[in-house]
């Protein structure tokens, strides 16, 4: 199971992942351009001291990190999605993909995503804050494939 940041631009929520990851034993890629630089200090505040246990692997942009990831399959979570995150039957080579935090995911990436997954939320929500959304996903995804 791994996490993709697509063109993160909230170093706070990044951090937040970071940290959950690094809890989790779930490794992130970072696909850039970032909005922000990887050892700027909001980040760090949030990750703590788990940013040096947390596996990560930044890529240049979508078209390098895309090239690496082989056969996995990728879930991108956004509010356009199709199926509730509990629906859908994760396995342990999957890889959890968010959309940048100000503007989600463009059109190409969508149509490079395996499944497009929903968190149901009240009708007058936007959206969920990027750090909770992977939590409540992730934690789905493991109890599924780590009996967790």
């Amino acid at each position: 199971m791994r996490i993709a940041l697509f063109e993160p631009d909230i170093p706070q929520n990044a951090g937040a992942i970071f940290r959950i990851a690094a809890c989790l034993d779930v490794e992130v890629d970072v696909i850039g351009p970032c909005g922000f630089v990887m050892d700027d200090r909001r980040l760090k505040r949030v990750t703590m001291d788990y940013g040096v246990q947390a596996k990560i692997t930044t890529h240049s942009s979508w078209t390098s990190w895309y090239s690496t990831i082989g056969k996995r399959r990728i879930a991108l979570l956004t509010t356009k999605g199709s199926m509730s995150y509990t629906k859908f039957e994760y396995n342990d080579s999957d890889t959890l993909l968010l959309g940048r935090e100000s503007a989600g995911a463009p059109d190409y990436v969508h149509a490079a995503a395996n499944a497009r997954l929903l968190i149901p939320m009240a009708r007058e929500a936007r959206s969920l804050n990027a750090a909770s959304a992977i939590a409540i996903v992730l934690g789905e995804a493991l109890r599924q494939t780590r009996g967790a």
